[in-house]
């Protein structure tokens, strides 16, 4: 089975866009994969173009060769714009491969070893109320975890120490809502250095928290060794990282309890299962990073279905409405899990021309300052 074409399909999605790519081969059997890097599409849309030579005529099976090539085969080691589009291929390579062969994606990666897969929603991160009441609504909907951000300070604004102090007030009113059986994820999302990263991990403690990801930026993982030692409280990180080179200091000094590995930015499927193995060897759990649409939910509850050192799944809605047009087959949430697909392949269906009806549109991603006007990680 040869590899006759590979199409991005670059999808508005309402507030941001979705790059979803399809491959198509000579025996009629077509997969699709999803990029990451959102903000970036069009550089990663360049990437696929350059590949795109190199996987005309290749056989779709041999997909860890094809892997290799892609990543290495340009001198340069890939990283985050390549491995993007190189993630994309590779879910549609692994979409194909089941198909062909008549069975679900997890099958391919050794079956089964749960029924369904736990997830976390993204609730409403402004103010104290107004997040006490989604955290309640969301355990309503039946989700068994709660989840936010550090809060800013007006549009546009952090300060750190400031967002630290709301931080902790939300995390009182939020426990004593939900509850302790309501998990609850708190996203820091590498907006703070260590002192305000090690005092807000210490003065959470004492409510629980299933992690608290991304304490600190991720350019530096080395810094994670002396906050790992100063707190008690579950640290995640990695949805930054594009291979398992990146993620290689985290897993082995073990620094992470959770492993954030997004399959749409570090390499797909092929890659995450490496990191998967790995972080097994030192007891560290999978929390994938999915913030985008519904190739990469199937993608990711796949791997999740298949991994045993499962921790919880990103999920930012149950099934996504805004893309029911463009998919009008997706993954089953029920009552705060995801199921297992029986389709062949990802198990999901991809319609091109429902894609072609929501062009891609400029967007940029929220940008963040401090009081005295200096720049600040959204």
């Amino acid at each position: 089975m040869k590899i006759t074409n590979v199409e991005p399909y670059p999808v508005w999605g309402g507030h941001r866009n979705f790059l979803f790519v399809v491959v198509d081969t000579d025996e009629g059997i077509s997969g699709v994969g999803e990029a990451g890097l959102t903000g970036r599409e069009l550089a990663v849309m360049g990437a696929i173009e350059h590949f795109k030579p190199l996987l005309i005529g290749q056989p779709a099976e041999r997909i860890e060769h094809i892997w290799q090539t892609l990543f290495r085969g340009g001198f340069f080691p890939a990283e985050r714009v390549l491995t993007s589009a190189l993630a994309a291929i590779d879910l549609a390579l692994w979409d194909i491969r089941g198909k062909a062969l008549g069975v679900p994606v997890y099958d391919l990666l050794g079956g089964r070893v749960r029924d369904r897969v736990v997830c976390y929603t993204h609730n409403a991160e402004h103010g104290i109320e107004p997040l006490v009441e989604s955290c309640l609504q969301t355990k309503e909907e039946g989700w068994k975890f709660v989840r936010w951000g550090l809060p800013e300070q007006g549009e546009g604004l952090l300060e750190p120490r400031q967002a630290v102090r709301t931080a902790l007030k939300q995390f009182q009113a939020v426990r004593e809502a939900v509850g302790e059986e309501i998990e609850i994820v708190f996203d820091a999302h590498t907006r703070l250095d260590l002192p305000e990263a090690l005092w807000l991990c210490r003065e959470v403690e004492p409510f629980h928290p299933f992690f608290i990801e991304d304490p600190l930026r991720s350019e530096n993982p080395d810094s994670f060794r002396t906050l790992r030692t100063r707190t008690a409280v579950p640290l995640a990180a990695g949805e930054q990282f594009s291979s398992k080179w990146e993620f290689r200091q985290l897993i082995e000094e073990e620094w992470i309890d959770y492993a954030r590995v997004d399959l749409c930015i570090a390499g797909g499927l092929t890659e995450a299962r490496k990191i998967a193995g790995w972080c097994e060897t030192h007891y560290i759990k999978l929390a994938v990073h999915n913030p985008l649409g519904p190739v990469s939910s199937a993608a990711c509850l796949h791997l999740n279905l298949a991994s045993p050192n499962f921790g919880v799944q990103e999920q930012p809605r149950g099934l996504d409405t805004r893309l029911a047009d463009v998919f009008p087959v997706q993954v089953e949430w029920r009552d705060g899990y995801l199921l297992p697909p029986t389709r062949p392949g990802l198990g999901i269906e991809f319609d091109r021309e429902a894609a072609r009806k929501h062009p891609f549109q400029m967007a940029e991603l929220p940008h963040l300052r401090r009081a005295d006007g200096s720049f600040t990680n959204w």
